[in-house]
Order: structure tokens, then sequence, then C-alpha cells
């Protein structure tokens, strides 16, 4: 299994070099608490979280600001500056990044309200948090 495992990530990074950089859009997160309605047209905020080099190593410290609190209707940037890939998935399933290469970025918004505790796939000592008010 170990060894499948490797097999695909690195035909996944070779897919990914031959492609360029990584920009992906994520589903929206479902609502952790009751839904909320969502902000009006034009009135989204943006923040960018970081990954930055030897993230992997770096646990809570491995996205930066963390944890991040929003409004709701933001839109989250991780920009990754480390030299490896990395994922942000969401520990109740409420998104998935997917891979995002190194000088990548990708963009999910937080349409609902509550608390959004994620983690890197490949580095799971690598956790976060964003909070949507």
């Amino acid at each position: 299994m170990y060894c499948v495992r490797i097999v695909f990530v690195a035909l996944v990074l070779g897919f990914i070099a031959g492609c360029g950089g990584s920009t992906s859009t994520p589903s929206t997160p479902s609502p952790q608490p009751a839904p909320a309605p969502s902000p009006s047209p034009g009135s989204s905020a943006a923040t960018t979280i970081t990954i930055p080099s030897g993230a992997r190593t770096l646990g809570t410290s491995a996205f930066v600001p963390n944890p991040v609190t929003v409004s709701q209707g933001t839109v989250v940037t991780w920009s990754n500056t480390d030299s490896i890939v990395h994922d942000m998935v969401s520990d109740t399933g409420v998104f998935d990044s997917g891979l995002v290469s190194a000088n990548g970025t990708v963009r999910v918004t937080f349409s609902t309200r509550g608390t959004f505790p994620y983690h890197c796939s490949l580095h799971p000592g690598m956790v976060g948090t964003i909070v949507v008010q």
C-alpha cells in the first residue's frame, strides 16, 4: 500500500510539473452550525495564508497566520511558498484543495459561519484553523 501511494504521488507530481502552476477552486464548505444567509454580491473580503519554506516540519506554524478569523463570504487564498507540494483538507470533510505545487495558490470561499480545522494530508503535522464569523 505504501508503494502504491508513493507511485500515485510521483505520478501526480509529474502531472503537475508538466502542466505548470497550480490554481484551483474547490467546492464551498458546508456549514458547521446552522446555515447563515450568504453575503450580498461584491461584499466578499479576501485573506491570504502563506505556506512557508520547510512547512512540513512546522506543525501549527505551517500556515501563516494561524488561526485565521474571517467574515462570512471571505475568499481565503493559500499561497504555497514552500519548495514542495501541499494540500489543505478539512478535518470534517468540508473542503479539499487538491494538490498545490510550489509557488501555486488555491482559493476557497467561506460562505457559512463556523470553525473549520484543516491539515495537509501529505504532512499531517501541518494543521490550521479558519474561524468564519
